[in-house]
């Protein structure tokens, strides 16, 4: 007879995170990175001294880079819009979740639902995009799982910088919809390859609830070798990739967004180095560990990395 799986006991209280990465060019100057993980344990608290210490002495702190979609028009127009935001979340032609899944993957989302959910939200969620639903299972999961999606990391150090007077490096990929309400209806009315999405989701809840408890756990006590050990799963990475890749985002500018961010934000570290003595900087861990992220672009370029 098989021994028993044990679930991981989540951590809590006060933990010091994960030391930082130093990245250096031949100057000397050099770009301190925190590697952020999420979920992180729900009851912890981060004792950020090294952070805080590090960021005191830097000359300015770069933020992971983002996508930002700039509506070109005023607050009044913008109200006009919420018709059309609230049919964009809901499958078109008035499709149920059945009716946009396999069979299989529909059966496996109910019984999932019902270990996460209950039944006092069906009627909604079942009309919802799976994107939509998918996340809201795994949200639901998440917390089951005495984990927290809560961003604590991010705005404690953002804090501490405003109030430093350090400066902000935001490396940002803009692009504005000029004619919102058309877009938003043209999505409320299109179909969005999000089945990819929805099924890596429900995989990731049944699969890795596990290994996601130990991945909090090692970076809540700095245990960097039992972050590497761990594979760093990412179903939101597909249901970004299915939600960009449909004709009707990409049609208003969004479909290279990922290559256009990272872009963004190696040109800033790099104006960084050469500029600053110190830097401090904040990316995904995974980003980091992966064989072709962003600290492999750092080493191609020829810095010097040192890990913590």
């Amino acid at each position: 007879m098989a021994a028993p799986v044990m679930e991981t006991v989540v951590v809590s209280g006060e933990q010091p995170g994960p030391g930082l990465w130093r990245v250096s060019n031949s100057q000397g100057h050099v770009l301190h990175i925190l590697g952020t993980v999420s979920p992180l344990p729900e009851k912890m608290t981060w004792l950020s001294t090294e952070a805080e210490e590090v960021l005191a002495d830097s000359q300015a702190l770069l933020l992971p880079p983002d996508l930002k979609v700039n509506i070109d028009r005023n607050m009044f127009r913008i109200m006009l819009l919420v018709p059309s935001m609230l049919g964009a979340r809901n499958n078109p032609d008035r499709k149920v979740l059945k009716d946009m899944l396999p069979p299989a993957l529909y059966a496996q989302w109910l019984v999932l639902k019902k270990i996460y959910i209950g039944r006092g939200s069906s009627r909604s969620i079942e009309r919802r995009r799976p994107i939509l639903a998918a996340e809201q299972l795994y949200a639901a999961a998440i917390e089951d799982a005495d984990l927290s999606n809560r961003s604590i990391v991010s705005p404690l150090i953002v804090k501490r910088a405003e109030k430093l007077k350090i400066p902000l490096i935001r490396p940002s990929h803009k692009i504005t919809i000029e004619n919102p309400r058309a877009a938003l209806k043209e999505i409320s009315k299109s179909s969005l390859d999000d089945v990819q999405c929805f099924a890596k989701t429900l995989q990731h809840i049944e699969n890795d609830v596990e290994t996601m408890r130990a991945r909090a756990n090692a970076w809540a006590t700095g245990d960097i070798e039992g972050l590497r050990a761990l594979p760093f799963t990412d179903p939101g990475a597909d249901c970004i990739r299915a939600m960009l890749s449909a004709p009707t985002m990409q049609s208003h500018g969004l479909g290279d967004s990922s290559a256009r961010i990272r872009a963004l934000w190696l040109a800033a570290a790099d104006e960084a180095l050469a500029k600053n003595a110190s830097t401090f900087a904040l990316l995904p861990m995974g980003q980091m560990l992966k064989p072709d992220g962003y600290l492999a672009d750092l080493r191609a370029k020829g810095y010097e990395i040192e890990e913590p």
